[in-house]
């Protein structure tokens, strides 16, 4: 089914298929994140769309990363901080795919089954994602931990258009994204909150994240956990930092579980209770929802 997939597709988007398989990830994944295909309105003398790409001053090294992979296809204009391309017919034919008949992006669901390698997470993830760091602090213990956690703005794209990403995610690379709310755009984010998944997720775009060294502070975590370490020693200078391990995200045992109603009944907050039972500040917060619904909360 899937090379009957590839093959119909190639009869449509023959510009598509004369690209290499990590140039479809990227350029799927960066018109699905910062980039855009442009609109052809009446009147207009092209015949052909076209890429555009703006970014801050900041990210033009990223965006020199990522030029480098299709050298003969885009190129920046550093006046208007943009990445781009010439009109071409590739763009004409991938519009209907990523723009529905409003000219609201959506995921492109046909070309998704394109995008099995590490490039596509990381150009999605360097486009849209952040890498942020929780800080639990254990005065009794004098240790700080720093639990990361990876949330994907995607809020531009609807639910129902979410979950077919989910799903790719879930089925090609194992990663199971929760949503979160927001009060802009569609009202939701993706995310990643487990410890072991966070790390499985920067350990598999490493090697293609690794040369891009702009973007070190949402992709490197040994990098970030570093930086963030000398800042906090400047405020805790007899404390030691610890990164959060799997191991403080393991099932709940009874007594733990028993602990944690009699901290919150006492008036506890999260932050409080996981730094008493060495757990991360997202493990508490969800025990404690999960309580919540069991009614033993």
């Amino acid at each position: 089914m899937q090379k009957e997939s590839n093959d119909t597709l190639r009869g449509t988007l023959m510009e598509l298929f004369k690209l290499s398989a990590v140039q479809q990830n990227m350029l799927i994944a960066s018109i699905m994140g910062d980039g855009e295909i442009t609109k052809l309105y009446p009147g207009s003398r092209r015949i052909n769309n076209s890429y555009r790409e703006h970014y801050g001053v900041d990210y033009q090294e990223y965006r020199e990363w990522k030029q480098s992979y299709f050298p003969d296809m885009l190129y920046l204009t550093l006046k208007s901080q943009t990445l781009r391309s010439k009109s071409s017919l590739l763009f004409t034919d991938l519009y209907p795919h990523f723009y529905n008949d409003r000219g609201q992006k959506c995921i492109p669901k046909r070309l998704l089954p394109l995008c099995t390698l590490p490039h596509f997470l990381a150009v999605l993830y360097m486009d849209d994602g952040t890498l942020s760091i929780t800080k639990t602090i254990n005065h009794r213990k004098r240790k700080i931990y720093l639990t990361p956690s990876i949330q994907l703005a995607l809020q531009n794209f609807p639910r129902d258009q979410l979950d077919i990403l989910i799903e790719h995610c879930q089925k090609i690379f194992g990663f199971s994204f929760r949503y979160f709310a927001v009060s802009n755009g569609h009202n939701f984010m993706i995310k990643l909150t487990t410890v072991e998944s966070i790390l499985s997720f920067l350990k598999l775009i490493k090697p293609v994240t690794i040369t891009c060294k702009r973007m070190y502070y949402k992709t490197n975590w040994e990098w970030r956990f570093s930086l963030e370490k000398k800042m906090i020693q400047t405020a805790y200078p007899d404390y030691e930092v610890l990164a959060s391990s799997s191991d403080r995200t393991k099932p709940y045992s009874q007594d733990e579980m028993t602990n944690l109603i009699a901290l919150v009944q006492k008036g506890h907050t999260s932050l409080e209770i996981a730094a008493i039972l060495g757990r991360s500040y997202h493990s508490v917060g969800y025990k404690k929802t999960d309580l919540r619904k069991k009614g033993l909360l």
